[in-house]
């Protein structure tokens, strides 16, 4: 599977890898709702996607829109290929935190 978990004491992790697509929704969904639900800082590695589909570009609008409003901290480790970063910018991912 493309999603990958950690967690310690303040932060949960996620780990993405690969083509994450409708096949992983559920999965992605459940882990994202996990790291928001544990509160503290989530973070998100995008570094090793090779394509992300609408269902997980969804996801993620969702997550950091819902993080903001729970007062999580979502930071996004790592660099981003430059086609998923043109895709994101692209569907308005402007304030997504890329950092």
């Amino acid at each position: 599977m493309p999603i990958h978990t950690e967690q310690d004491s303040d932060t949960y992790s996620i780990r993405l890898d690969g083509v994450v697509d409708i096949a992983a929704g559920t999965e992605l969904k459940a882990a994202l709702l996990d790291g928001l639900e544990r509160g503290g800082e989530l973070r998100l590695s995008l570094a090793d996607v090779t394509c992300l589909d609408v269902t997980a570009v969804q996801l993620l609008w969702a997550a950091e829109r819902e993080s903001r409003a729970a007062g999580v901290h979502l930071q996004l480790d790592g660099g981003l290929p430059e086609p998923v970063a043109a895709m994101l910018t692209g569907v308005g991912f402007e304030s997504f935190p890329l950092s």
